[in-house]
């Protein structure tokens, strides 16, 4: 008997701790920006996508796609994204981000580090919402074309992905063609 009520309490807590982690709901017209502190080191491993608006780049990646981050001696962050093809095939692509000005922002390129001192090589990559624990994060650009839902598991709670979708479309994403990854 107190084996089972001690189940319930600890599984009554869990729940109101689930639950009292999601963010709150945003207000339509919320602003499109870059969180205004971010922690590269806390930041630095691997997320997974869990969701994101359709890009030409990643048409051929089906599943078990992931964004890894290494910081730099130079101050910079290595970026390596992988996913897999239907065929089971590995694509992988490694770049490179830099800060901005802004504390969530980033700029990101692919192309070859001889081609860095372009200005167009480099993209902006907002962080537009950040876990405070930093399990889940949502980046986007001021364009709002592109978006990545990222967790550090492979699949995320459906009441957390479900505000997170909100929170972008009161910043202004439209997200009726988000792919939403299966779960593994």
């Amino acid at each position: 008997m107190l084996r089972s009520t001690l189940c319930a309490l600890a599984l009554l807590i869990a729940g109101h701790a689930q639950a009292s982690a999601l963010p709150e709901p945003l207000p339509p017209g919320s602003p499109n920006a870059p969180v205004s502190k971010l922690d590269l080191d806390r930041y630095s491993g691997t997320w997974h996508e869990v969701a994101r608006l359709p890009m030409f780049f990643q048409r051929n990646c089906i599943k078990d796609t992931t964004a890894t981050y290494t910081r730099q001696e130079n101050g910079r962050v290595k970026v390596r994204n992988a996913c897999r093809e239907e065929d089971g095939g590995l694509i992988e692509v490694v770049g490179e981000a830099r800060t901005t000005d802004v504390a969530g922002g980033l700029e990101v390129r692919f192309a070859p580090a001889w081609l860095g001192w372009i200005p167009a090589v480099w993209a902006d990559y907002w962080i537009i919402d950040l876990d405070p624990d930093y399990q889940w994060a949502v980046v986007g650009g001021p364009g709002k074309g592109a978006l990545w839902v990222l967790y550090r598991e492979p699949s995320i709670p459906a009441d957390l992905l479900e505000r997170l979708r909100q929170r972008a479309e009161a910043r202004g994403y439209t997200l009726s063609t988000l792919i939403v990854a299966t779960a593994p």
